[in-house]
């Protein structure tokens, strides 16, 4: 099988750590992010993959080279105007015309059984299946709506926020909405539905359509990890919750400094972070080069130099540093 990666993103939700690189090019946990869809790909037998670039192009590409140090080989396509999710397919079209092939979004981290998947989809002859989990948590991620029998029959609303009603029942697991979690798997027949030469969205310009002239656009619900790092806070969240399978408090990266006195927990060091003495760092992310001075409390943030930035978009200029507020 092939593989399509979407990292095309300008990834503003997780400004100002993407200034000088996309998405899933940050480093989550020392390594590139989109390292992780390659390695979940080449752990389930898929080695040919495509990955469409557009911000920052280069940054995935120093990350990954060829992908022969992953068992891999990667081949690149560069949208010169942004495509879509969909809009990715139909520029690299003439090579996913041979068989069933993955898509997936390159800013997720799994261990979801990817296999099942690729059985389900094929036992069940469908066009498309999408790998759906519960969200109880409700977050912010589109209802997707399901029959008794998996097909999927809508793309719907966001969930209403947690509360002590339970939502409406529509594609629901028990109490939880159903979500979609950027994993599918694809027949060819598909692209007929992919708009050419167009920008284009796969839940808005290609899904409804094909569930609308009846084919199978099936929902697979799988167990297992799965964390979207499309956001600051997600991308926070998402360190600790594997620094803690770890047992860290913190993460740093190459050529880091802490003083002695200074304090750090929870918190994610890029490279060459200096933090002073009796300077405090908690549940934060501090990104390459930053230096926190002697006694300084930082909490709840993200750190970058201003000399990284071309504009300030947000935060708050702090000495050498902008400080921007998580959540």
């Amino acid at each position: 099988m092939r593989a399509v990666i979407l990292a095309a993103g300008f990834g503003t939700r997780l400004w100002p750590l993407t200034e000088d690189r996309t998405k899933p090019a940050i480093p989550f946990l020392n390594r590139p992010l989109i390292s992780y869809s390659v390695e979940y790909l080449v752990s389930h037998s898929i080695t040919d993959i495509i990955i469409n670039l557009h911000h920052q192009p280069d940054s995935i590409r120093r990350a990954l080279e060829d992908g022969s140090r992953f068992g891999a080989r990667i081949q690149y396509s560069l949208e010169e105007q942004i495509l879509g999710t969909s809009g990715a397919l139909d520029k690299v079209r003439d090579r996913l015309l041979d068989y069933d092939f993955v898509v997936m979004n390159g800013k997720v981290v799994t261990d979801i059984d990817l296999g099942l998947a690729i059985r389900v989809h094929r036992e069940r002859e469908a066009i498309a299946t999408l790998v759906l989990q519960p969200n109880p948590a409700r977050q912010q991620f589109s209802i997707v709506e399901t029959d008794d029998r998996g097909r999927i029959t809508r793309f719907g609303r966001l969930p209403a926020p947690v509360s002590g009603v339970s939502g409406e029942r529509g594609g629901e697991t028990g109490d939880a909405p159903l979500m979609f979690t950027g994993i599918q798997v694809l027949s060819p027949r598909i692209l007929e539905y992919v708009p050419r030469g167009r920008f284009s969205h796969s839940t808005i310009d290609v899904y409804p359509r094909a569930i609308e002239a009846g084919e199978l656009v099936l929902g697979h619900i799988a167990p297992g990890d799965w964390y979207e790092l499309s956001t600051l806070d997600r991308y926070l969240a998402a360190s600790l919750a594997l620094m803690g399978k770890r047992g860290q408090r913190i993460v740093m990266g190459a050529g880091c400094t802490l003083a002695d006195g200074a304090q750090v927990e929870e918190s994610v060091l890029w490279e060459r972070v200096t933090v002073g003495s009796g300077a405090k760092v908690r549940r934060s992310v501090l990104a390459d080069r930053v230096r926190i001075p002697p006694g300084v409390s930082i909490e709840g943030s993200v750190v970058v130099r201003r000399d990284t930035l071309s504009d300030l978009e947000r935060g708050e200029v702090v000495g050498e540093n902008v400080v921007v507020p998580i959540g």
